[in-house]
C-alpha cells in the first residue's frame, strides 16, 4: 500500500478470532446478544410509547436511551456475524468511514443524554415543587436535541481528523470495527494538532459529562439527606440506581479505552473492554431500567396480558 489515504480503498478486520470453530461459537453467541438487545429496547420504547403513566421526563429520557442503544449495537453486531461466518474479512473506506462516524456520532450523545438523566433526577429530588416546570415538554425535547446535536457535530470533527491521516504498510485492523486505536496503529505519522483533537473532544464528550454527573449526584445526595423518613430516602435514592449502574458500566469501559495516550494502546485487550460498551452494554440498559422498575414491570404485565387476549 502506497503511502496516503488516497490510495486506501478498503480495510481488513481481523476480528476476535481465526479460528473457525470458535467463529461459529461467536456467531450465536452475538447473534443472541444482538437479538436481546432489539427486543428488549424495543419493548421498553413500546411500552413507554403506550402506557400513559410513562408519559414523564424520566420516562421519556429512558425511551431515547433505549432508541440510540438500537442503532449504537447496529452500527457493530451485523458486521461482526458476517465476519464470524464469511471468509471475507474486508471493509471498505467508505465503509470504515460510515460505521466510525456513526460509532462516534451515537456514542457522544449517549454521553450527553446519561448527563441529561442525571440532571433530571437532580431537578425532581431536589426541587420536586418546580420539576413539572423545569422539565416540561419543551425543555426535555430541546435537551434530547442538544444530546444529538452535540454528538454528531464531534463526530464530524473527529471522523474528518481521522480519515485525512496518512495510512501505510499494512492495512489490516486487529479489531472487530472502525475505531481510533487501530485506525492509529496503521498511520504513519500522527501529528500533535490530531493528538490535540482527541484530547479536546475527550474532554468535551467524556470528561465534561462526567463532571456535570458527578456535580449532579453530589447535590442528588446533599438532599436526599435532608429527608427525614428512611423509607423517603430510599424511594429517592432508588429513582437514581438504575441510573447510576447505567453510568459506572458506561463511562467506565470508555474512559478506560480513550483516556490513555496512544502509546499504551493493546488491541487485544481494549478488544475485549471494547465488546462491552458496543455490544453488551446496549443490551443490558432496558433491563438495568426495568428489572428494578415497579412501573415498567406493571407495563409490561399489561401489555403482556392484552397479548394473550388477542391471540
Amino acid at each position: 500500500m502506497e503511502r496516503g489515504n488516497h490510495t486506501v480503498t478498503q480495510f481488513m478486520l481481523l476480528g476476535f478470532t481465526t479460528d473457525p470453530v470458535m467463529q461459529l461459537i461467536l456467531f450465536v453467541v452475538f447473534l443472541g446478544v444482538y437479538s436481546v438487545t432489539l427486543l428488549g429496547n424495543t419493548t421498553l420504547i413500546l411500552l413507554i410509547c403506550t402506557d400513559s403513566r410513562l408519559h414523564t421526563p424520566m420516562y421519556f429520557f429512558i425511551g431515547n436511551l433505549s432508541f440510540l442503544d438500537l442503532w449504537y449495537s447496529s452500527v457493530y453486531t451485523p458486521k461482526i456475524l458476517m465476519t464470524c461466518i464469511s471468509e471475507d474479512k474486508s471493509i471498505s473506506f467508505a465503509g470504515c468511514l460510515a460505521q466510525f462516524f456513526f460509532s462516534a456520532g451515537l456514542g457522544y450523545s449517549e454521553c450527553y443524554l446519561l448527563a441529561t438523566m442525571a440532571y433530571d433526577r437532580y431537578v425532581a429530588i431536589s426541587n420536586p415543587l418546580l420539576y413539572a416546570q423545569a422539565m416540561s415538554r419543551s425543555s426535555c425535547i430541546c435537551l434530547v436535541i442538544f444530546s444529538y446535536t452535540g454528538g454528531f457535530v464531534n463526530a464530524i470533527i473527529l471522523t474528518s481528523n481521522t480519515f485525512t491521516l496518512d495510512f501505510c504498510g499494512d492495512n489490516v485492523i486487529d479489531d472487530f470495527f472502525c475505531d481510533v486505536p487501530p485506525l492509529v496503529k496503521l498511520a504513519c505519522d500522527v501529528k500533535e494538532s490530531y493528538q490535540a483533537v482527541l484530547y479536546f473532544l475527550l474532554a468535551s464528550n467524556v470528561i465534561t459529562p462526567t463532571v456535570l454527573i458527578l456535580a449532579s449526584y453530589v447535590f442528588i445526595i446533599a438532599a436526599i439527606s435532608r429527608i427525614r423518613s428512611t423509607q423517603g430516602r430510599l424511594k429517592a435514592f432508588s429513582t437514581c440506581s438504575s441510573h447510576l449502574i447505567s453510568v459506572t458500566l458506561y463511562y467506565g469501559s470508555v474512559l478506560y479505552i480513550y483516556s490513555r495516550p496512544s502509546s499504551s494502546y493493546s488491541l487485544e485487550r481494549d478488544k475485549m473492554i471494547s465488546t462491552f460498551y458496543t455490544v453488551l452494554f446496549p443490551m443490558l440498559n432496558p433491563m438495568i431500567y426495568s428489572l428494578r422498575n415497579k412501573d415498567v414491570k406493571e407495563s409490561l404485565k399489561k401489555l403482556l396480558k392484552l397479548f394473550q387476549l388477542t391471540v
